[in-house]
């Protein structure tokens, strides 16, 4: 099963709520809640959101804030980063929301490795308290599109091969970004997609949108006609695969552009 919708609230709708049943008459199954900002809101109110999911059947997804460093050199960062990650993760489990998405953090003046070793101490801590909840929910390790940011797939390979907790988020637009353009060829979408493979055989959550990019990574998000990279040249690869994917978008154009990508892909429901 494929899974399509935006990463927040469609254009003109108001409140997250009001979005499940606006998705689903245009003919959307998947959304990423925002918590970019702070994860601010009533449990109540995530449980309200994830019962109006259920009836129009939307995919829900959350996005961790933007404030998280697990790798900082300020001990008290790193503690509310932890904090904000156990925050999204219990209002994902009151929502029904599979997976958190998290930017985990900064090199910090540090190498991969022994970055890699701070974050993973972290997160897997992170992952021991939501099985100590009893939270159903992953901890999506997001590929990152700066230089500055900790987040290679195989940084994130390493963290994952210690907790079955956290996996994978494949970000289309930040890989092609952070390695000047990678993904051109189909070819090069193909190998991204069996990299992401031989490390987790699970469900695949995705962000795709065009990207401006610079010698140092992203720089901002582009509408999927920009082609950069091009959703036609991945769309023939997601079909062939017998695992459930979702795609979220990141352009501007949210559910407009998820649209376009269904009408790519050729689905019907």
């Amino acid at each position: 099963m494929i899974y399509l919708g935006p990463g927040g609230t469609p254009h003109g709708v108001k409140g997250t709520k009001s979005s499940m049943e606006y998705l689903a008459e245009e003919g959307l199954n998947a959304m990423e809640v925002q918590f970019v900002r702070g994860a601010r809101m009533k449990e109540s109110t995530a449980k309200d959101i994830g019962e109006e999911a259920g009836k129009h059947d939307i995919l829900l997804s959350i996005h961790a804030p933007y404030y998280i460093n697990l790798n900082s050199e300020k001990d008290d960062i790193i503690e509310k980063s932890k904090e904000r990650i156990m925050k999204s993760s219990r209002l994902a489990d009151k929502m029904g929301a599979w997976i958190i998405t998290v930017h985990a953090g900064y090199y910090s003046g540090m190498s991969s490795e022994e970055a890699t070793e701070i974050i993973g101490d972290n997160v897997v801590e992170c992952a021991e308290k939501i099985k100590e909840e009893d939270l159903d929910v992953k901890i999506g390790l997001e590929q990152m599109g700066k230089e500055k940011s900790w987040g290679t797939l195989d940084e994130i390979a390493k963290v994952t091969k210690r907790t079955d907790v956290a996996v994978p988020v494949l970000d289309f637009a930040h890989y092609h970004a952070r390695y000047g353009g990678a993904l051109k060829s189909e070819e090069d979408l193909r190998d991204l997609l069996q990299r992401y493979e031989s490390i987790h055989d699970g469900p695949l959550h995705s962000h795709f949108s065009s990207i401006e990019y610079t010698d140092k990574g992203e720089k901002e998000h582009l509408n999927l006609e920009e082609y950069e990279p091009d959703f036609r040249k991945l769309a023939p690869l997601l079909k062939e695969k017998d695992y459930d994917i979702t795609i979220i978008c990141e352009t501007p154009e949210l559910d407009r552009d998820s649209l376009k990508m269904k009408e790519i892909l050729g689905l019907d429901y």
